[in-house]
């Protein structure tokens, strides 16, 4: 397995992730190898927007897919209100249904 190593770590980084390292019951040297395998594992955001572009295409554009989402969160919204303001007037000493 490769060997890393890293020089001229400031004090107070080196303090921090020892105490992490503490509070997971590892050594230090365990718990930085498993951050940097999380670390290679997380995709940049370089990444994900090179996936995303890859997967482009559809047959929505951006600017319709913002236009129904408005209308959906529109027509939501009402409906939320709606059942608000119902259940506000049976606490009121409204008609129960």
């Amino acid at each position: 397995m490769p060997h890393v190593l890293v020089r001229d770590v400031p004090e107070n980084v080196h303090r921090k992730l020892t105490q992490r390292a503490r509070a997971n019951g590892t050594s230090l040297q365990r718990y930085l190898s498993s951050e940097l395998a999380r670390l290679a594992e997380t995709p940049t955001l370089d990444e994900v927007i090179a996936r995303i572009e890859q997967n482009s295409g559809g047959r929505v554009g951006f600017a319709q897919a913002v236009a129904d989402l408005d209308e959906i969160r529109t027509e939501r919204d009402q409906v939320l209100h709606e059942r608000f303001e119902a259940l506000a007037a049976r606490e009121d000493g409204g008609p129960r249904h």
